[in-house]
């Protein structure tokens, strides 16, 4: 079965910082609860602090990314490199300042139909230019 195609949308700026584009590839219908979207995220995009109820991987297909779980260092990420996000840790991913980015990424909808996602506030600037061990590479 061909899944519907869905037009490209524009991250939506109260979630995101810069610009990013959302292609949505799969919305799972019952009994499968599977999502998964190719995000292109322009060079010092960010989505903002946000948790998933089932956990995300993040796989990089292009470019130079970041992500970050909250207390933690800022981790580079790139093209070939997947995250594993679990259930309920803050986090957040975008692009390199200087890099466009695009992942694939992929998490489930809990199965007791309750929120996927849980969105807080959008990263600092400060939080975003933290140095971390991997920017050196």
């Amino acid at each position: 079965m061909r899944s519907r195609e869905q037009a490209t949308t524009k991250a939506p700026s109260e979630r995101f910082t810069g610009d990013a584009y959302i292609d949505v590839i799969v919305q799972g219908e019952e009994p499968s609860r599977v999502r998964a979207a190719f995000v292109r995220f322009t060079p010092g995009a960010r989505n903002g602090w946000h948790s998933h109820a089932v956990g995300q991987t993040v796989h990089v297909t292009e470019g130079v990314g970041r992500i970050q779980s909250r207390g933690e260092e800022i981790v580079e990420m790139r093209a070939g490199d997947t995250v594993v996000t679990p259930a309920g840790v803050w986090h957040w991913h975008g692009a390199a300042p200087d890099r466009f980015m695009t992942h694939l990424a992929i998490w489930e909808a809990p199965a007791d139909g309750g929120p996927e996602t849980e969105w807080g506030e959008l990263v600092t600037d400060a939080e975003y230019d933290a140095r971390s061990a991997d920017t050196a590479r």
